[in-house]
């Protein structure tokens, strides 16, 4: 665990300290378009951000072969450089688009060709495991069909998400922490090796996605842009390939002794790739919505618009930060829940945990209006929107509303100032601090007359 640790932070400080500079080079390059009608950020920003993730990739695999037990990896797997080989491949994409911009179709044929490069050099599902049956071989079209279309899947799912600062890498984040914790049960609980790659993978990819946060969150200095989130997606469906049809069931009912506790245990893995879709759900769901959407409206699946899921929280009345916690919030329900349903013995308190906390959620969904107020003990830790007491300034803003209805409507012909008989003595003095404009109108009125 040690040396997982190490990589991620790491990757995570390569990429922290990685981004200032890609900022300036990504300005000084012209890598900020205009702000579309799609757009949620109102003044331009820099894309780029995935030449500093990428860096950080680089540095955690860099430290991972100079260790004891990580370095064996690079000697009895091909798994890493294949990786490279196809996020250096989907990065290049990925830059090219973020500043001279790629037709959709192109960036599909690229995204596939990353994905044979990969398969060809050894990523590929070789077998789906079935419990009480055993692997169950699959062909190599087979295996490298299912391969590309999940890698296509889940480099558009996480590129479909990225419409709000800090929204896919803090989702990536969380869908890697989750493949991160299964995958290295099965590989020190229960000793299988050829789970330790996904388990490398998934602490690089949980790294990258951290060191780059600070610098996204709202309001985002730097956006990740297609070179971030399309390697981000291909790192994610890497780690669920390298683990998926290499876990034989066998080998789990070895150490349990129970087939029945084997089923429990493989869970996940009982339908070929179910974790790795589970941890994406929100994104997948995204996904399908929006070629659906798009295709019954008669205009091309990769035609972009506004109706995301994170669009849709704004639209209900949630404040930037609320929707991407939100998202966040159920990301971290459904891949978490899957994980803790395999690991604990008791899923009937997995399942009413899960249905608590989907009711706490559903209930915060509902509410987007609603603020709460910090006690006055944590304010000053609080972000400056949670520490104003409820009405606090409501006579404030009843006097200048007041006031204001004054201005607006005279109440004599000849007279040029409102009657302000009616208002209590604060009301006056504050009416009488602002003004009420009448002066500066009549002066207006005599220089042009």
């Amino acid at each position: 665990m040690r040396e997982y640790l190490l990589v991620l932070f790491v990757t995570a400080a390569v990429t922290y300290l990685l981004t200032s500079p890609v900022r300036k080079f990504a300005i000084l390059a012209g890598a900020m378009p205009p702000v579309r009608a799609r757009d949620v950020h109102r003044e331009p920003t820099p894309r780029l951000g995935g030449i500093a993730m990428f860096g950080g990739l680089c540095a955690g695999l860099l430290v991972a072969a100079q260790l004891t037990h990580l370095g064996r990896l690079f000697i009895q797997s091909e798994d890493t450089k294949a990786l490279l080989s196809g996020a250096g491949i989907m990065w290049i994409l990925g830059v090219l688009d973020d500043k001279w911009g790629v037709d959709a179709l192109v960036k599909l044929g690229g995204q596939m060709i990353a994905a044979g490069v990969m398969v060809w050099q050894g990523i590929t599902v070789i077998s789906i495991p079935v419990p009480g049956v055993g692997p169950v071989a699959v062909t190599p079209t087979q295996g490298m069909i299912i391969s590309v279309t999940l890698v296509v899947v889940m480099v558009n799912a996480v590129n479909f998400i990225d419409g709000l600062d800090g929204l896919a890498a803090g989702m990536v984040c969380i869908a890697a922490g989750a493949f991160f914790l299964y995958s290295y049960r099965l590989w020190y609980g229960y000793g299988i090796n050829d789970a330790a790659p996904a388990v490398l993978f998934s602490a690089v990819l949980i790294g990258m996605c951290l060191g780059f946060l600070p610098h996204n969150l709202h309001p985002a200095r730097i956006f990740m842009g297609d070179s971030g989130s399309m390697m981000l997606g291909l790192m994610l469906a890497v780690a669920a390939i390298s683990i998926t049809g290499r876990v034989d069931p066998d080998l789990v009912t070895d150490q349990t002794g129970s087939q029945t506790a084997t089923v429990h245990a493989l869970v996940p893995t009982y339908i070929p790739l179910l974790l790795p879709l589970t941890v994406i759900a929100l994104p997948l769901a995204d996904l399908l919505l929006a070629v659906v959407r798009r295709t019954w409206a008669g205009k091309s699946p990769f035609a972009a618009d506004k109706q995301h899921l994170h669009h849709r929280l704004l639209e209900v009345g949630h404040s930037h930060s609320r929707a991407v916690l939100i998202m966040y919030f159920w990301a971290a329900l459904i891949a978490f829940g899957t994980v803790a349903f395999s690991i604990t013995n008791t899923g009937r308190t997995v399942v009413l945990a899960l249905a608590g906390l989907c009711l706490v959620g559903l209930v915060v969904l509902l509410m987007p209006r609603f603020r709460p107020h910090a006690p006055r003990a944590v304010q000053a830790f609080v972000p400056p929107r949670y520490r104003k007491e409820p009405g606090a300034a409501e006579p404030v803003a009843g006097a200048v509303a007041a006031a204001a209805e004054e201005v607006a409507e005279p109440v004599g012909a000849g007279e040029g100032r409102p009657v302000a008989a009616e208002l209590s003595a604060a009301d006056q003095e504050l009416l009488g601090r602002l003004g009420t404009g009448a002066t500066a109108v009549g002066s207006h009125a005599e220089r042009n007359g």
